[in-house]
């Protein structure tokens, strides 16, 4: 199956998935996700912000995550793995109130003051950059939720079939480009896949908001 260049040509392919959406809400969860949407946002139109997610880890190895969090949501926990753990929600509450100040770290990098728009009634379309796991996905698609929008659709180039399944049952649309059969990482189906830094997604709402 063919690679996508990088997340700028994913973006332009999934806009044309998304055109005919009505005056929606563009949100991108940083930080790769925010490459992919800003060609999103141009082509609809509209303007581009951010969800900020947090990824919750299993302490001893913190790339392993067990549930994930998104602004204005609450943790959502990837249950089945806990239990593979032996572990509870109250067992990772010190990660938790980690990534909290992260997360606001984070949001005050990239928004300051400002706040999400508001979200309630509108067509929202959350973009990420491809999904392995969808913990934070799912994570931001419930805090989305919680807004009570008209419509939620997750947009993303690439994700597991098994996930991608899953993420069916926590928004109305989900369109992806590709679900392949040997999927192993997100960022093996691009070229160029390079990791953004914080003035990365500066740049990129700052071009997607001229």
């Amino acid at each position: 199956m063919e690679r996508f260049r990088d997340r700028a040509e994913a973006g332009k392919l999934l806009a044309e998935r998304l055109k005919d959406a009505h005056d929606p809400v563009v949100l991108a969860l940083p930080r790769g996700g925010v490459a992919v949407a800003e060609p999103i946002a141009r082509r609809l139109d509209v303007p581009l912000e951010v969800l900020v997610t947090r990824k919750i880890g299993y302490p001893p190895t913190p790339e392993l995550g067990v549930g994930a969090i998104a602004e204005g949501g609450e943790p959502v926990f990837d249950h089945t793995m806990l239990r593979r753990l032996g572990m509870t929600p109250e067992s990772v509450a010190d990660v938790v109130e980690r990534e909290r100040h992260e997360l606001a770290r984070r949001v005050h990098a990239y928004r300051g003051d400002r706040p999400l728009p508001p979200l309630e009634g509108r067509e929202v379309i959350v973009v990420d950059d491809g999904l392995a796991t969808g913990g934070t996905a799912r994570a931001a698609l419930r805090a989305v939720r919680a807004a009570e929008p008209a419509k939620v659709t997750l947009a993303v180039p690439v994700g597991a079939r098994e996930t991608v399944g899953s993420l069916r049952q926590e928004a109305d649309e989900v369109v992806v480009l590709r679900t392949p059969v040997d999927f192993r990482a997100v960022g093996q189906w691009y070229e160029h896949f390079d990791q953004l830094s914080d003035a990365d997604v500066l740049g990129l709402l700052d071009k997607a908001s001229r």
